[in-house]
């Protein structure tokens, strides 16, 4: 499984990197993570429980840093083993590049996975690791912004209200 995305983080190149290698901001950011320790110099080891389907596992494994470009970009490379579920090991590519509004986030995945998991099917297998990836830069966007700001509805007011109300408010 590969994908390729880019995402936009107003935040300073320089603020970026520094996150990525930060195991506390990984552990907040990575979905289903429940440990991580380590730094990137000698390489992370994390524990993260996931259900794929109707399969549901805690992965141990090691994750390590390489190619090491300062505020610009590295290579992530990882492998974990969860028990009968088996086991799941890729890498990224990740590019950070100055932007008018802060960074351009891109990053490569590769993704493989053996065991109960790889009987799930390919389609189960690329969605999910999709999912996860969004979910991690999501998470990791956040954490560097801040949660979004909440939007107005269309009556100005700040209330949310759902279809119905909206249809039925008096002006």
């Amino acid at each position: 499984m590969q994908m390729t995305d880019t995402r936009e983080i107003n935040a300073t190149p320089a603020q970026v990197y520094a996150a990525l290698l930060d195991p506390e901001i990984l552990k907040a950011c990575v979905p289903g993570a429940t440990e991580v320790t380590g730094n990137a110099i000698d390489g992370f080891e994390a524990s993260v429980t996931q259900k794929v389907g109707p399969v549901k596992a805690t992965f141990k494994g090691q994750v390590t840093l390489s190619d090491l470009v300062e505020n610009q970009s590295l290579t992530i490379a990882g492998q974990g083993k969860g028990g009968a579920a088996g086991f799941a090991k890729g890498g990224a590519r990740v590019r950070i590049e100055v932007t008018d509004t802060g960074s351009a986030l891109s990053y490569d995945v590769e993704a493989k996975v053996g065991g109960k998991l790889a009987q799930l099917g390919s389609r189960i297998i690329d969605g999910f690791s999709k999912k996860m990836a969004d979910q991690f830069f999501s998470n990791l966007q956040e954490h560097l912004e801040g949660p979004a700001e909440p939007k107005d509805d269309e009556a100005g007011d700040g209330e949310k209200k759902g279809w119905l109300k909206r249809l039925t408010a008096k002006e």
